[in-house]
């Protein structure tokens, strides 16, 4: 299959400043999504994604390809991560590239390997479907959790959550963790359709599920970064 790896590396984050780029043990961020794909061996094409000639250098550096930068509608901050998805494959088509399917690879997961793409990919194929994405077991399960009043007070929230339950019998919980999005691509004469009907989950270790976001998560990254 032809398959490509699309990371989405914008500038100009605000919780992390350049987050994209802040070095792990003196690596970009946006590096170990591209060795991950590298290493899968899945790809025809690895291609970052971003509005910034800086990053795009880096990303290049490390054995990315940047053919054109993001246009400036989908570098806002409410830009969706799809619409990015279908900018660059549309770009590609006017090149004469298409490909069968698209794998998202956020820049924030670094502790993602190439194993989970492959299993990803993997997973695909077993359940024929049309999309995979990636999830992991939550730390607690949510039938613990509820709203609290104004007033702090804790009696509605004891009538409204399991807390006496055993954990063993709150059954298991996920969340989507980020790490990987697999898509099937079709093309008509006007546009890319990115298919995801036929939907299947791969799930990850939370070791490796942590999503970038706050200095607490780098600082977190780069300590099991480090094991």
């Amino acid at each position: 299959m032809k398959n490509i790896a699309i990371i989405p590396a914008r500038s100009g984050s605000k919780g992390l400043t350049d987050k994209n780029i802040k070095e792990i043990n003196g690596i970009p961020l946006l590096a170990y999504s591209i060795k991950a794909a590298e290493e899968s061996g899945l790809f025809e094409e690895i291609m970052v994604s971003t509005d910034s000639e800086k990053y795009a250098d880096i990303a290049i550096k490390y054995g990315a390809k940047v053919p054109f930068l993001r246009s400036q509608a989908n570098s806002c901050d409410n830009a969706g991560s799809w619409e990015v998805v279908k900018e660059v494959l549309a770009e590609y088509r006017k090149g004469g590239r298409n490909f069968e399917t698209v794998c998202l690879l956020q820049p924030t997961s670094p502790l993602r390997e190439a194993q989970d793409i492959i299993n990803g990919y993997e997973q695909m194929r077993v359940k024929k479907a049309d999309a995979i994405t990636s999830v992991c077991e939550v730390d607690h399960s949510p039938q613990w959790s509820t709203t609290l009043d104004d007033d702090l007070s804790l009696k509605e929230f004891r009538k409204n959550v399991s807390s006496n339950l055993m954990r063993q019998k709150l059954g298991q919980y996920y969340r989507i963790n980020g790490a990987l999005y697999i898509r099937k691509i079709e093309y008509t004469d006007t546009e890319v359709i990115i298919k995801d009907k036929e939907e299947y989950a791969i799930v990850m270790g939370r070791e490796k599920s942590i999503d970038i976001d706050t200095l607490l998560d780098f600082k977190l990254a780069e300590f099991l970064l480090t094991l």
